[in-house]
C-alpha cells in the first residue's frame, strides 16, 4: 500500500472531487436512515422492531448492515438485503445454468447484462421483504396491545412502496459511488452502516466510564482519575482484545495459498514465447461472510414460524419452545429466556450456528470455486503445476488443496461468528449478565474486508492520477 502516493494524490482536483462526492453520498444515505416509514405512530413500531431484533440474529444482522435503519423504522429498513440476495441467487444460478455461465464469461457485456438482471430481481424481492417486515411488525404490535390505530389498505400500500423505494435508492447510491472509481459502492454503504453504530456504543461506554458513584480510580496512591475503576480496566482489556482481533482478522482475510503455474515454452516460426511462471492465489476464506448470512437466515426461519404460530395460538407450547430454542441469546432477552441463569439450552443456538457456518462455507466455496474449470483453462493456455499432470489430475489436486484450506477457513469463520457468544458467556460467568456487544465478529470481518479492498482501489486511483509526476 502506497500511503505517500495516496496523500500526494489529494493535491489532484479530480481526486478530491471524487472523494467529496462519495462522502456526500454517504451523508445523504445516513440522512435517509432517519426518515420514518409513514405507518401510524413510528415510536410504537420502533419498540416492536427493537423486540424483533432481540429475538433474531438475522434481523440483528440486517439492522447492522442497514446502519440501524431497521431499529429506527426508517424508509431504508429493508436496506441492501434484496440486492445481496439477488446477487447470491445469480451467482448460484450462473454455476447451475450453462447459458448463464456462458454469459458471465462473455466479458464486460455479459457482466453488465447479469448486473442489470440482478437489479431487476432485487425490486420484487424488496417488495416481498417490505410486506413481510410490515406484517411481522404489525402482528408484533397487535399481540402486545399497543396499536392505537388500524392501518388501511392505503397505509399498507404507501408503506410498502416507500420501503421498496428506499431499497432501490440505496442500490442507486451504491452505483454512484462505484462510478467514482475509489471503492465498491455497495460494500462502502455496508461499511458506513456498520461504522455508524460506533458513536452510540462509544458514547454509552463513555457515560458509564465517567460515572464515579462507586468511587474513582486511584493510581499509585498519588493520581486520582475521575473514572469508574472496574469499568476502566474492563474497557482497557476490551480495547486490547479488539486490537488483537482486528490484527488477526486482517491476517486471516489476507491469508492465501500461492500455487506456482508454469507455462511451457513454445516456438512459432522464428519467435519463441512462453516459458514463464505465474501464480494462482487461493484464499483461506473464499466464501467471505456469505456462509454467515446463510446460517443466520436458516436459523431465523424456525424462530419466525414459532412466533407466528404463537401470535395465532398463545397456548401452543411447542411453538413457544421452538421460538425460545432458535432465538439468539443476547443481553436484551437473557433475563426473560433464562431467569434462573445459564443452562444447557443456551448452548443449542451457538452450536447450531457454528455447525451451519462451517457447512455453508464448504457449500458456497464449492459453488464459486470450480476446480475442473480452472484446470481446463490452465490446460488450454499451456499452463501446468509442477509435478502435477494437466487435466483431471490438476483438478483433483486443486480440490484437495481447497478442501484443506476450507477446513481451517470454515473453522476460523465459525470462530469469528462465535465471538459475541464467547464474550457473553464470559460476562455471564463474571457478572451474571451478558455483555451485549453491538458489533459482532462478523461485522468486524466485513469492516476489515471492505476497508482493505477500498484502500487497494484508492491506491490504484492514486497511482493513476500521480503517474505523470514520476520521472
Amino acid at each position: 500500500m502506497h500511503f505517500k502516493t495516496i496523500l500526494k494524490s489529494l493535491k489532484n482536483k479530480d481526486m478530491l472531487k471524487r472523494i467529496f462526492i462519495v462522502l456526500g453520498i454517504l451523508v445523504a444515505y445516513r440522512l435517509l436512515a432517519h426518515i420514518p416509514v409513514p405507518m401510524g405512530d413510528a415510536k410504537t413500531f420502533k419498540d416492536a422492531v427493537s423486540s424483533l431484533i432481540s429475538k433474531s440474529d438475522f434481523t440483528g444482522f440486517i439492522n447492522l448492515i442497514s446502519g440501524g435503519g431497521l431499529a429506527s423504522f426508517s424508509i431504508i429498513l429493508v436496506g441492501l438485503s434484496p440486492y445481496i440476495t439477488s446477487s447470491i441467487v445469480f451467482q448460484l444460478l450462473s454455476k447451475a445454468i450453462p447459458s448463464l455461465e456462458e454469459l458471465s464469461e462473455d466479458g464486460e457485456t455479459g457482466r453488465r447484462k447479469i448486473n442489470q438482471w440482478t437489479r431487476m430481481l432485487a425490486v420484487p424481492l424488496a417488495v416481498v421483504q417490505s410486506i413481510a417486515y410490515i406484517y411481522i411488525l404489525y402482528q408484533s404490535v397487535v399481540s402486545s396491545n399497543t396499536l392505537s390505530f388500524t392501518p388501511t389498505p392505503r397505509d399498507w400500500v404507501v408503506s410498502v412502496i416507500t420501503m421498496t423505494a428506499g431499497s432501490i435508492i440505496l442500490m442507486w447510491l451504491g452505483e454512484l459511488i462505484t462510478e467514482q472509481g475509489i471503492g465498491n459502492g455497495i460494500s462502502m454503504i455496508i461499511f458506513a452502516s456498520i461504522i455508524s453504530q460506533f458513536p452510540s456504543t462509544i458514547g454509552s461506554l463513555g457515560q458509564q466510564l465517567f460515572d464515579t458513584k462507586n468511587g474513582s480510580l486511584n493510581l499509585f496512591g498519588w493520581l486520582n482519575l475521575p473514572v469508574n475503576p472496574v469499568l476502566f480496566w474492563v474497557a482497557l482489556a476490551l480495547l486490547v482484545v479488539v486490537i488483537l482481533i482486528l490484527y488477526w482478522l486482517v491476517k486471516l482475510n489476507e491469508a492465501q495459498r500461492i500455487i506456482t503455474i508454469n507455462y511451457a515454452k513454445r516456438i512459432h516460426g522464428n519467435s519463441a514465447y512462453g516459458g514463464i511462471k505465474s501464480i494462482l492465489p487461493l484464499k483461506l476464506i473464499s466464501a467471505g461472510v456469505v456462509p454467515v448470512i446463510f446460517a443466520t437466515a436458516f436459523l431465523s426461519l424456525p424462530a419466525l414460524v414459532g412466533q407466528l404460530i404463537s401470535s395465532m395460538d398463545k397456548e401452543n407450547a411447542m411453538a413457544k419452545t421452538i421460538s425460545e430454542i432458535f432465538t439468539m441469546p443476547n443481553a436484551s432477552n437473557f433475563k426473560t429466556l433464562y431467569p434462573n441463569g445459564i443452562n444447557e439450552r443456551w448452548f443449542i443456538y451457538p452450536a447450531l450456528y457454528f455447525l451451519l457456518v462451517v457447512l455453508f462455507t464448504y457449500f458456497y466455496t464449492s459453488i464459486i470455486f470450480n476446480t475442473k474449470e480452472i484446470a481446463d483453462n490452465l490446460q488450454k493456455q499451456g499452463g501446468f503445476i509442477e509435478g502435477v499432470r494437466p487435466g483431471m489430475t490438476t483438478a483433483n489436486y486443486l480440490e484437495k488443496v481447497m478442501t484443506r484450506l476450507n477446513l481451517f477457513g470454515a473453522l476460523a469463520l465459525g470462530f469469528i461468528a462465535m465471538i459475541p457468544f464467547i464474550t457473553d458467556y464470559v460476562a455471564i460467568m463474571l457478572s451474571d449478565a451478558p455483555m451485549g456487544l453491538s458489533l459482532s465478529g462478523t461485522g468486524l470481518l466485513i469492516v476489515v474486508t471492505v476497508a482493505l479492498e477500498n484502500l487497494r482501489q484508492l491506491d490504484s486511483r492514486a497511482l493513476m492520477v500521480t503517474y505523470d509526476d514520476y520521472k
